[in-house]
């Protein structure tokens, strides 16, 4: 078994030997130091060149972000947040995110000792997941080019989209290319509920399309973009001659809820061929079977390829399985959805 090799950063004693203890009862894991303070931090890295970094926000001398600034921009590792700063400001977790934080470990707020003892499987689980990330450079350019602006004129055509671990900045990187007028697109990223409409609204700044937290009952329209609340299903329905969004609270599917699978079911029902899906980075299968039930129904289907995944789990499963057409950076995505959306409109309007 190959041992997951992880620094522990946080200026609270208790809580380095706390995570120590919990990261080392899992026997792929080994700790091999434990730091107060980033600037001890910064030379045990160099020391001991760890597979994964567990990083606190509110510590002394240098805050969490800006040492993650500093680790995503000179030596780029798989982190992994573990502070309480990640349950009530859901920014600075967001932006941790969009900086090339892998994932997040919400530090309980009161109770500490049996609360983190508590959260022990969710934090082995993403640190051996952290373990097998593919990190980018900080600043790193993007390949991504300009997308001329499409004149969507149907409210038709819809994209699908499923997320998970390295999906905030994924989604970003892959938002910022689609035009003003670009089809109307339904999202669902793993995310907790106090994230989702920050997590909207941040996107919503940077992008010229429209972006928002879905409500249930929404009209979906072209320019408009809809994000999946935390632990609630996004589905697509039909009213009249409109999409809408419906969400419900029906249990976990594949795991989660908010599911990709329950999306792109529904997809597959309403929308048929008029549809793209798409699946990015995240760990397991979620989105898999119900890509697959898009693609019979005829809709196009990509899936993120491997080298430009933080986590190549959820696309994979949706590969192995035949769900997708085919698969491309996400740099390309944008243009390749925009030409099939323009190429079934144009096929609509001489029908």
């Amino acid at each position: 078994m190959q041992q997951v090799r992880v620094l522990v950063v946080d200026d609270s004693a208790l809580v380095r030997q706390m995570l120590t203890q919990l990261l080392s009862s899992d026997p792929a894991i080994t700790v091999v130091g434990a730091a107060p303070d980033p600037y001890i931090a910064r030379e045990m890295i160099k020391a001991l060149n760890p597979d994964v970094v567990t990083l606190d926000i509110e510590m002394p001398r240098m805050d969490g972000l800006a040492f993650l600034e500093k680790i995503m921009t000179l030596r780029p590792t798989p982190v992994v947040m573990v502070s309480s700063l990640t349950q009530k400001g859901a920014d600075t977790a967001l932006r941790a995110l969009e900086m090339g934080a892998v994932d997040y470990v919400a530090k309980p707020l009161i109770g500490l000792q049996l609360g983190l003892a508590n959260l022990r499987e969710e934090l082995v689980a993403k640190v051996r997941q952290a373990a097998r990330a593919r990190v980018r450079p900080l600043g790193e350019p993007d390949a991504r080019r300009s997308v001329a602006v499409g004149a969507f004129t149907s409210s038709e055509r819809v994209i699908a989209v499923g997320a998970s671990t390295g999906g905030v900045e994924a989604l970003q990187r892959f938002l910022t290319a689609f035009p003003a007028d670009a089809p109307a697109m339904l999202i669902t990223q793993h995310m907790p509920p106090a994230f989702t409409e920050r997590f909207a609204s941040r996107l919503n700044d940077c992008c010229a399309v429209t972006v928002r937290q879905a409500e249930d009952r929404d009209r979906v329209l072209p320019g408009h973009v809809y994000i999946a609340p935390g632990a609630r299903h996004l589905e697509l329905a039909r009213s009249g001659a409109d999409y809408i969004c419906r969400l419900h609270d029906q249990a976990p599917v594949s795991g989660h809820r908010p599911s990709v699978d329950v999306l792109f079911r529904s997809v597959a029902r309403v929308a048929g061929a008029n549809a793209v899906g798409i699946i990015l980075t995240g760990m397991g299968s979620d989105g898999a079977a119900g890509l697959l039930e898009m693609r019979r129904a005829g809709a196009s289907t990509v899936g993120q390829d491997e080298a430009s995944c933080v986590i190549y789990g959820m696309p994979k499963s949706a590969y192995d399985c035949g769900a997708t057409e085919v698969e491309m950076p996400i740099e390309r995505m944008p243009q390749h959805i925009l030409h099939r959306c323009k190429a079934t409109q144009q096929r609509s309007n001489r029908v």
